[in-house]
Parts: structure tokens; C-alpha cells; sequence
């Protein structure tokens, strides 16, 4: 006998069936899958460095942050 699983869905808190007939697990849908996509494209979502904060170095690298040149 199989049951199934559900948890909350990380984006909107809706039942999500943890089967692997759902493709977008562990989201409820195609729709939170891809707000969460956003949200660490956006940066809105960090992974902290480990004193807590995010790590910048890559982006200090890449040149943000800096001050723009005046003319």
C-alpha cells in the first residue's frame, strides 16, 4: 500500500502531492515553480555566506557595486 505525501507548497502554502508523477514538485504548479525562479534571478533570494551574510565577492568580481565613472 502507497500513501502519498503531501507537504505545503514553498511558495503559497497549497497541498502539493510529493509523487513523481508531479513534475513540479516541490511546488503546487508550474506558476510558484517559476515566481521562485524569479525570486533567485532577482536576487530576492540569497544563500547566506557563512557569518550570515550573502557573499558578494563574485559580484565585487564581476564589477557591481561600483561607483560609476563621472564625466
Amino acid at each position: 500500500m502507497t500513501t502519498k505525501q503531501h507537504v505545503p507548497c514553498p511558495q503559497c502554502g497549497e497541498p502539493v502531492d510529493m509523487t513523481p508523477q508531479n513534475t513540479y514538485r516541490p511546488f503546487c504548479s508550474r506558476r510558484c515553480k517559476l515566481i521562485d525562479l524569479g525570486d533567485w534571478l532577482d536576487e530576492s533570494n540569497r544563500i547566506p555566506g557563512r557569518d550570515g551574510s550573502a557573499d558578494t565577492t563574485s559580484l565585487q568580481l564581476a564589477g557591481y557595486g561600483q561607483d560609476e565613472p563621472t564625466h
